[in-house]
């Protein structure tokens, strides 16, 4: 009997044995153990975050294992909050949801308030013609890339299949609003716009992942293309040296909270359009408050950095959170031919930087100016060098003003060089 039971073939209840396969069982065990798992709570799913957006840097500050050379904290805490989404391991439901936006709307603004405490406008501008002549290669990197994988792929994108990589184009200099602008200017279908909302998700993504882990290659990459470090540019102000109490972390939490908040208010007053939205406005004036805060005496209160290096973590792990896979197996041509320009992009874009001696962190932020778009590029400039979050900012808004443009030139090639409908 004891063996009936521990095989599972005896009927508790009834002491009758009964057929229970150990494979129904395991399966059924496991689903049972998963769907206990998964997180349907906004408190749980918090603290997950946190827990995984902390994890990965002390790991990094006590072990000094030589994993976090080639993969840093970031990068891990990204790839891990996006295989926990892939799995399911929360559900998106409405609170969720409602908390992921609130935790970004209110993260990005405050941790860009704190980034701002220590920068050098004065270094900034000097970048000048530098900043400008990275930012338009990035754009001619793209245009070579789409032209080219629309070439390699055009018998498979006969008829209207080329608008996707049309409006994708847009997408990936300006933003969402050039992507769904390109896509009302030709005429493209809802189930297309699908195929270029999903390229344009996964393989962002992907492209996120890979710009904060090139961070550790920027001395031999700058060695290749004899560029100076954009990464070097002086603090506005010392930082400041003494000891670090809870008393700071609390005071410069509660500022930059506070300054999130009167940037969502003073957004909703101002004018809104399809380039510049509510979200860009508190964006801008979170930036603007905090460069105003830099020339105080508040900028040499201890605190800031230690507060925004640990905002940044948390907003990477919201950030992967919103990962979304499904649908995937819809559109693998697309998301191929995504990856195929990206992958050109790059390598376009590394010979100009050879060829006009642009160092890695700016390449990387103009990269994500055009991709990302103003919400993430900021991120990625905060983890490279945090004195170059405005130029991150100042070149995605840019890629807003010629996203459209450059998508509806895009697509006038494709349609011109497409084959006709089978």
């Amino acid at each position: 009997m004891i063996r009936q039971i521990f095989h599972g073939r005896m009927d508790l209840a009834k002491g009758w044995p009964i057929p229970f396969s150990r494979d129904v069982r395991f399966h059924a065990g496991f689903a049972a153990c998963w769907g206990a798992a998964v997180i349907e709570g906004v408190w749980p799913y918090l603290a997950l975050m946190l827990l995984v957006a902390g994890a990965f840097p002390a790991l990094e500050r006590r072990s000094g294992w030589r994993m976090f050379k080639v993969l840093p904290p970031v990068v891990l805490v990204y790839l891990t909050i996006t295989a926990l989404a892939a799995s399911g391991a929360w559900t998106i439901n409405e609170p969720i949801s409602e908390a992921q936006g609130a935790l970004i709307m209110m993260g990005v603004p405050a941790l860009l308030f704190l980034l701002m405490i220590h920068c050098n406008l004065r270094a900034i501008f000097g970048l000048g013609s530098r900043v400008l002549g990275v930012f338009f290669s990035t754009t001619f990197s793209l245009f070579v890339a789409f032209l080219v994988v629309f070439l390699l792929f055009r018998p498979w994108l006969a008829g209207n299949a080329w608008q996707p990589l049309a409006a994708l184009s847009g997408s990936w200099v300006g933003g969402t609003a050039n992507q769904i602008a390109v896509k009302q200017a030709i005429g493209m279908s809802d189930q297309l716009l699908g195929m270029s909302l999903l390229t344009d998700a996964l393989c962002y993504s992907v492209w996120v992942v890979v710009l904060f882990s090139i961070a550790r290659l920027a001395p031999a990459f700058n060695r290749w293309t004899r560029a100076t470090s954009s990464g070097d540019l002086p603090d506005v102000v010392a930082r400041p040296t003494g000891p670090l109490h809870w008393d700071g972390v609390l005071l410069w939490l509660g500022a930059a909270l506070a300054v999130a908040l009167l940037s969502q208010w003073l957004a909703g007053l101002l004018p809104a359009s399809g380039i510049v939205s509510a979200k860009t406005w508190a964006i801008l004036l979170a930036t603007a408050l905090g460069l105003v805060v830099a020339h105080t005496p508040l900028a040499g209160f201890a605190g800031s950095s230690q507060v925004s290096s640990a905002l940044l973590m948390l907003v990477v792990a919201v950030l992967a959170s919103q990962s979304n896979f499904h649908g995937i197996a819809a559109a693998p041509m697309y998301v191929l031919a995504g990856a195929c320009i990206l992958l050109i992009h790059a390598l376009v874009l590394a010979v100009l930087a050879r060829l006009f001696h642009f160092d890695l962190y700016l390449c990387g932020i103009a990269s994500l100016a055009h991709v990302g778009g103003v919400a993430a590029t900021p991120v990625l400039a905060a983890s490279y060098a945090p004195p170059l979050v405005p130029v991150g900012i100042l070149l995605a808004l840019l890629g807003y003003l010629l996203g459209t443009g450059f998508g509806l030139m895009m697509a006038g090639i494709m349609s011109a060089l497409a084959l006709p409908a089978a």
